[in-house]
């Protein structure tokens, strides 16, 4: 697996990450067992950037995530994230400081671990002012518990003014072939900031994966049954973008997953996807993901005007968590 750094001056990391919440949640039904495979296999292939969150499976997946690697920390860079709140403290958001540094040490312990590698807000608390939050992110740097300080789903303003408080490293967003908002706002911003970017979801919550994804497919419990993209007729829509994109993959002799995971790739040195996987075969698949020449590119943005993406990509109560500026 190659590198790249997060950033202009940023840690070098491996070139793709794992998202590991589907292991946890989401996705239908946990195998901690193949999970640990999965883990152990990443490290083998040199995927060594994992990103898990407190809020995936209520701890679960930090857990998960912490065993896994015990013995290997060192070939780690581990990114977990906090301010969504789940359990007995119900649902919302916080990103105040006293909540920020409760979060990181149940975090550290779960993980097994004296540092965090980066350290992501989860979401933007609109009750805080995000010089606070990211203040209290500054704090942890400052006593060895957090290398680096990270955002999730932020507005260019919001990561501004944080970047003014204490270096940002990175921003995560969505970002794939067919959620592409990122290139008029937040991507942008994290070039002009030598900031890095880490698109979760490159392969559109599996949709760009190859298969067919309808609601009598999914396990109950599914996300993905809720996201207006999977249903009724932007569904049939955007299983027309999905079978172009199929055809591109076949004609250069790799997956539909592989084609999606190389075009995230193309779009900057500072770019680090992390597909989700809880399966070692697609780990396996998506880590041989290679270069695509321009007329494939190309035939992308073709098939991408002729067939445009169709419907939100969260649920309207989900949307009000996403920081618009």
């Amino acid at each position: 697996m190659r590198t790249r750094s997060l950033g202009t001056k940023g840690p070098v990391v491996s070139a793709m990450g794992l998202g590991c919440m589907s292991m946890s949640q989401a996705y239908g039904t946990r195998n901690d067992d193949e999970s640990r495979k999965t883990l152990q296999r990443a490290l083998d292939l040199g995927v060594t950037f994992l990103d898990t969150a407190d809020v995936y499976g209520e701890g679960h997946n930090e857990s998960l995530v912490g065993a896994a690697i015990q013995g290997r920390r060192g070939e780690v860079f581990l990114a977990t994230k906090c301010g969504i709140l789940f359990g007995e403290r119900g649902r919302g958001l916080d990103g105040s400081p006293a909540y920020i540094r409760q979060a990181c040490e149940a975090s550290l312990k779960r993980l097994g671990t004296d540092v965090i590698d980066l350290y992501y807000l989860h979401r933007k608390d609109p009750k805080t002012p995000i010089e606070e939050s990211a203040g209290a992110l500054a704090t942890l740097v400052k006593e060895g518990k957090v290398r680096h300080v990270g955002l999730s789903e932020v507005a260019p303003a919001t990561l501004k003014r944080a970047h003014a408080v204490h270096p940002i490293t990175a921003v995560q967003s969505e970002y794939s072939l067919w959620y592409r908002e990122p290139e008029h706002g937040i991507l942008p911003a994290c070039r002009e900031l030598g900031v890095g970017f880490v698109p979760f979801s490159p392969l559109g919550r599996g949709f760009l994966a190859g298969a067919s994804v309808r609601s009598d497919t999914l396990a109950e419990g599914d996300m993905r049954l809720g996201l207006p993209r999977f249903q009724g007729e932007n569904l049939d829509r955007n299983e027309r973008l999905r079978e172009a994109l199929a055809e591109i993959a076949a004609g250069r002799g790799q997956t539909p997953a592989q084609l999606a995971l190389a075009w995230v790739l193309a779009q900057g040195e500072t770019v680090v996807p992390i597909p989700g996987t809880k399966r070692v075969r697609y780990l396996e698949e998506n880590a041989a993901a290679s270069a695509l020449d321009a007329r494939t590119l190309a035939a992308i943005e073709a098939a991408l005007a002729a067939n445009p993406p169709s419907g939100e990509r969260y649920s309207p109560d989900m949307m009000a968590w996403v920081d618009r500026g």
